[in-house]
């Protein structure tokens, strides 16, 4: 579509759950997509996040009160609407607000009663983070009605961009309270297609026998599907991250996306040169000493580090295919060179482990097994995490006359977590490989950031930045070029494991020239998959959005609901 200046925004507010609260991949997308935008409309993207940071400040926000001060005290004083103003700390810099919604609480009840009368989002079903999603949502929704009011902006083209079921709501209640804001959604994974994957359901073998509402009803999840549905349905341009998703969201929201937005990576982020080198050994003498003193023994110094992360979601992001790869390779009698594969996904912690601090503090002997010499961090429940009982199951002991070790990494990795007090970027340059077998993936930023970082990285079709390193890139089942693609169905995770296994086995056998060459692909494959080349699918979805809202207000319709 020819983009003119009718519609180009003037004023873009982004809403996310994730905007200055690094949970998942969304805080990714959005974090590092920041400076790009800042490139085309500086200061005039405005993120909204949750103020949920009471005792403690969000370490990534800066909180600057020269930043619409009138504003400002209006919302929280006159509208009854805490909103703090500020900088995001991330390349780019973009202004921030975060609003408190607790006030949003009492009138729970209301809000619902309308959403269903204006929309037909059904809530009654709602639990746990259901209300706190949809508080924070009609929030964000009342503070860009209140920012648009304010400052006048009817005569600006102006979008509202709304990112996930969790703020769904909000671009309902700005299409009934502000109708002129051209309205923007994004889904980077629906609600019921992810549940459907979770529970060991096939999903894309028999996508299209799934009805959307009655998974959702079947799977206990009819509230979040409801609200995410109308949002797609209602929002004026609708869009998601890849190919392989947009046939889940036709088939599951009754909506075909507008615009695929592939998600890109900002190059600020990733270290070069002497900087990488020095940050790629210090990681790697890290990891290594962890490892000696959780396992109790001297490990070699060319060891083999490979890791997986993300969320844990065990059969989504391919955690248990992993272990299975990695049960596979320590049977591999040829195998002679030391592999120590770390599953660095956060899960229920107490905190870091006293016996491991202690000996990483020299405080105590460190020649014998922890008696869990799995693991760095305390779990709440230990007995009930998957993790350790697969890796109990099939028998792994991270003993000396293992050739193959696994250690897990329960905890976020912000740089703090009492035991490796690296960030996550950091700990990845020291890594030799990655893995991420997922069967469920819309996008996949854990091998997009690893080939980012010149790490030679392993995928699945099922993942959208498998597919599309397949398709644009031409990468095959081999880690040949840097970057392996492995088929994925629902019914083949025995084949993937022996694939993974495959590929270690060879990577370990390759010589520093040729890894050398490995990282050197995937850093180009993943230079062509940066912002700058995928912003611009972000500016075609502003404009759909602007002129569709204009094709919306010239044939205005009540609200209905089905």
């Amino acid at each position: 579509m020819q983009t003119d200046v009718r519609h180009t925004p003037d004023y873009i507010f982004e809403t996310s759950w994730e905007v200055c609260n690094k949970i998942g991949g969304i805080y990714t997308v959005l974090s590092t997509r920041a400076n790009s935008l800042q490139k085309f409309y500086k200061d005039r993207v405005f993120f909204i996040g949750p103020d949920v940071w009471n005792q403690h400040e969000s370490p990534w926000f800066g909180e600057d009160k020269s930043l619409f001060p009138a504003w400002c005290r209006f919302a929280s004083h006159e509208e009854h609407l805490p909103v703090r103003a500020g900088r995001w700390m991330v390349p780019g810099e973009p202004i921030v607000f975060l609003v408190k919604f607790d006030a949003l609480f009492e009138k729970r009840d209301e809000i619902y009663t309308q959403m269903w009368l204006d929309y037909g989002v059904d809530s009654i079903a709602g639990y746990g983070d259901y209300h706190e999603a949809v508080m924070f949502a009609c929030a964000a929704g009342r503070l860009i009605e209140s920012f648009y009011r304010f400052h006048r902006l009817e005569e600006e083209n102006v979008i509202a961009h709304f990112n996930e079921w969790t703020t769904g709501a909000g671009t309902l209640y700005i299409r009934k309270n502000v109708p002129r804001i051209a309205t923007l959604f994004t889904t980077h994974a629906t609600s019921v297609g992810r549940s459907i994957a979770g529970n060991g359901l096939p999903l894309y073998d028999r996508l299209r026998e799934y009805d959307g509402d009655r998974m959702a009803h079947r799977l206990n999840m009819t509230a979040k599907h409801s609200v995410e549905k109308r949002a797609a349905q209602y929002a004026d341009c609708f869009t998601t991250v890849s190919d392989i998703t947009a046939a889940e969201c036709t088939q599951l929201l009754q909506r075909q996306p507008d615009v695929i937005t592939p998600n890109g990576f900002e190059k600020n982020f990733v270290p070069r040169g002497a900087v990488h080198i020095r940050m790629r050994k210090r990681a790697r003498k890290t990891l290594l000493t962890v490892a000696e003193k959780t396992v109790g023994h001297p490990l070699r110094p060319n060891a083999l580090l490979v890791a997986t992360s993300g969320r844990y979601e065990y059969r989504n992001k391919g955690i248990d295919v992993f272990i299975d790869a990695l049960h596979l390779l320590g049977k591999m009698p040829q195998l002679t060179r030391d592999v120590i594969a770390f599953i660095m996904v956060p899960g229920w912690v107490k905190g870091a482990r006293e016996d491991l601090k202690a000996r990483l503090c020299g405080d105590a002997p460190a020649d014998t097994p922890l008696q869990s010499p799995f693991i760095t961090h305390e779990l709440v429940e230990p007995q009930h995490d998957m993790v350790m009982n697969h890796i109990a199951r099939l028998g792994f002991s991270n003993s000396a006359a293992e050739k193959v070790k696994i250690i897990f990494v329960p905890s976020y990795l912000n740089g703090d977590d009492g035991i490796f007090n690296l960030p996550y970027y950091d700990l990845l340059t020291a890594f030799d490989l990655s893995v991420f077998p997922s069967s469920y993936e819309p996008w996949g930023y854990t091998p997009h950031e690893s080939a980012a970082f010149s790490l030679p990285t392993v995928t699945t079709t099922l993942a959208g930045f498998g597919a599309w390193a397949e398709r644009e890139g031409g990468k095959k089942e081999e880690i040949g070029d840097g970057i392996a693609v492995i088929s994925r169905n629902d019914a083949n995770s025995a084949e993937v494991a022996e694939k993974i296994a495959d590929i270690i086995y060879d990577l370990s056998l390759k010589s520093d020239e040729q890894v050398k060459a490995l990282r050197q692909n995937a850093a180009t494959l993943a230079g062509t998959a940066d912002w700058a080349h995928f912003v611009r699918h972000y500016r075609e979805a502003y404009a759909k959005a602007l002129h569709n809202s204009r094709v919306r207000l010239s044939y205005p319709c009540k609200l209905k609901t089905e």
